[in-house]
């Protein structure tokens, strides 16, 4: 991905904050190592946005997506399901517990939009655009409607949740830049590269948090 040096934010841009919940932190139920690094990087950046958006994960107990909902299946195994494959994981970010809280350290006053994911029991959804088969969340119209051209994102994991976000995105035509040092990857089999290489495709930009921040 390009590295992008100097950037000036303007009430075009959005800040897009990805599920930094209780769950993908260290000791979490599904924890993105180092995934509280993120916090205060996030925190820094929202400062600077007129326009923020965090997301959450938020599961049914019983959700598909979880091992625990196949006999004889293991976390991070893969299945077919009718909208492609799937990713098993341990149960997590379930709603109204204490793991689907986002990160007491974040500063989510300063967004003006939740977008909850992965809500209906049988379909999971990585993007915070669209789901896994194929249905929009609403966040499309939102940022149309509020007059954003691009969107910056920042959060967990980078090789799943960022990923898919930020290719939703660029199907949708917004100019999308990821803030690096402002995610973190889980790198399942090799996943982080390939995340990498895929975003690259679709023209994804890459930046460093420094670059928003610098006076």
């Amino acid at each position: 991905m390009d590295t992008i040096d100097r950037i000036g934010i303007n009430g075009s841009d959005a800040l897009l904050v990805i599920d930094l919940q209780n769950d993908f932190m260290p000791g979490g139920a599904l924890a993105v190592p180092y995934g509280n690094e993120v916090v205060p990087v996030a925190n820094a950046l929202m400062r600077h946005f007129a326009n923020v958006i965090l997301t959450e994960d938020w599961h049914p107990a019983g959700h598909l997506s979880f091992a625990s909902s196949h006999a004889g299946k293991g976390v991070f195994e893969t299945i077919a399901l009718p909208y492609g494959d799937q990713v098993l994981w341990p149960d997590h970010c379930i709603q109204d517990s204490k793991g689907a809280e986002l990160h007491a350290g974040l500063e989510t006053w300063r967004a003006q939009l939740i977008v909850r994911k992965g809500y209906r029991p049988h379909v999971d959804s990585y993007s915070a655009f669209t789901e896994a088969d194929g249905k929009p969340t609403g966040l499309t119209g939102y940022l149309r409607e509020r007059g954003i051209r691009r969107v910056f994102m920042c959060g967990l994991a980078t090789d799943y949740c960022v990923l898919w976000s930020a290719t939703s995105a660029r199907k949708e035509r917004f100019g999308v830049i990821v803030v690096g040092d402002a995610c973190r990857a889980i790198d399942l089999n090799g996943s982080l590269a390939s995340a990498r290489s895929e975003m690259e495709k679709v023209g994804v930009g890459m930046t460093h948090s420094g670059a928003i921040l610098a006076p």
